[in-house]
């Protein structure tokens, strides 16, 4: 099971009281039962949810601020509040217009955004602190996945950069993590967090300065060395930040802002609206394929778009049959239930044969958002199909255009996007 070990001493402090009561109640039995799944699942939940783990809540919003939907205070307070999170942890953080920036970015016109990271954060922040713990890495790493993606473990960036902690395939080939057409374990939040705990640490004792390494998380340790260069030697990232790429001169900046805003967000009257599943009420299993997961859902009763959500890893909602067994996480209640009704679900299996095919196939026609892209010299039906992860034909059929069309500067076209 992949449950955190202070949870495991939580199980552990909950069955020692319980059979320390049960034999002082009764000091003549040798044996004391053993709880059951409901009580244990029951005095868990109630413990996790009487310690607020990683935000403030709504009631630690001072009174001056409660009418004030977006609070802007002056530089000296941004200031003055980094200087106090500078003061714990070993990653230099100071404050500046560059940082402001990024404050206003995830603070003001990203609130939204910024409410689902502090919600996530509950579910993912406990595991990245468990690797970074482990690798002796400073705590605050854990905003850095926040700044990459937003803590959804599906995203994918515009290189091609995949899951929490964005690695591309390559360098996710270096730490073993598996990719498939079904499997891409950078999506695991357990195996993508310890490979980002190793890249983390080797970029360090390359460079010795953690505002460097995180440059070099976000534009390659190749880019960086070539900066230095280039600088005259310059190992200070503000004065080496001129001879950065533009993404690795707002990286670090972004990253500080991250740090502020998850630390002071009550300050900035910015809570969670709903709370993510929490770690602490799941549990995992080791499956073989073939399994679908809305197999699972459909015979527990359960929430296929829970389930999808804690296992990112299956890219088709789909486990295929390869021999080897992949770890599948669900709610406790649910883990309870396919236990006892394997057998059907297995079963159940035959009858989606071909599923993962035709969902595969039809992604472009089940997108319902679109965007108008107009024709500039140099574009082609290709490579805006490309571009957009669709084919030629959908293309001409969103527009209504035969196949004899060619493309004239000028032209609208309407682009159904994901």
């Amino acid at each position: 099971m992949r449950i955190l070990f202070s949870f495991f001493f939580v199980v552990g402090v909950i069955l020692n009281v319980h059979g320390s009561n049960e034999n002082k109640n009764n000091e003549s039995s040798k044996e004391s039962s053993a709880p059951d799944h409901a009580s244990i699942t029951h005095s868990l939940n109630t413990l996790y949810d009487s310690v607020n783990i990683w935000w403030q809540p709504v009631s630690n919003l001072p009174d001056s601020l409660k009418d004030i939907k977006i609070p802007v205070y002056p530089a000296y307070i941004y200031e003055k509040r980094i200087d106090n999170l500078n003061e714990l942890t070993p990653i230099k953080l100071e404050y500046n217009e560059h940082v402001q920036k990024y404050i206003d970015a995830y603070g003001v016109r990203n609130r939204e955004k910024l409410k689902s990271i502090i919600s996530k954060s509950a579910y993912y922040f406990p595991i990245f602190e468990e690797y970074l713990d482990k690798y002796n890495l400073p705590l605050e790493l854990k905003y850095l996945a926040a700044v990459e993606s937003a803590l959804d473990p599906t995203a994918i960036s515009k290189s091609g950069a995949v899951g929490l902690w964005q690695f591309m395939k390559p360098t996710a080939d270096i730490f073993g993590m598996k990719i498939t057409s079904y499997i891409d374990e950078r999506r695991d939040v357990y195996k993508s967090t310890d490979a980002a705990c190793q890249y983390l640490k080797y970029l360090y004792q390359t460079f010795g300065d953690w505002q460097l390494a995180l440059a070099a998380y976000n534009g390659g340790p190749g880019t960086l060395t070539k900066a230095i260069a280039l600088s005259g030697g310059k190992t200070n990232y503000w004065e080496l930040r001129p001879y950065l790429t533009d993404q690795m001169q707002n990286y670090v900046p972004a990253f500080i802002a991250m740090n502020y805003l998850m630390e002071y967000h009550s300050a900035h009257n910015i809570f969670p609206d709903s709370c993510f599943f929490e770690a602490v009420k799941a549990d995992t299993i080791f499956v073989e394929g073939p399994l679908y997961l809305k197999n699972i859902a459909e015979i527990t009763n359960s929430d296929l778009e829970l389930i999808k959500s804690l296992n990112p890893t299956f890219k088709h909602s789909f486990i295929p049959k390869d021999g080897k067994k992949y770890p599948l996480v669900l709610p406790n209640n649910v883990m309870y239930s396919f236990i006892e009704n394997k057998g059907k679900i297995l079963e159940s299996q035959s009858n989606s044969v071909d599923s993962v095919k035709i969902e595969y196939k039809n992604t472009a026609n089940e997108r319902t958002n679109y965007v108008f892209h107009t024709v500039v010299a140099g574009d082609t039906l290709f490579r805006l199909a490309l571009n957009n992860e669709c084919s030629i034909k959908d293309i001409l059929r969103w527009n209504g255009l035969d196949e004899k069309y060619s493309l004239k500067a000028g032209d609208r076209l309407k682009i159904f996007v994901d």
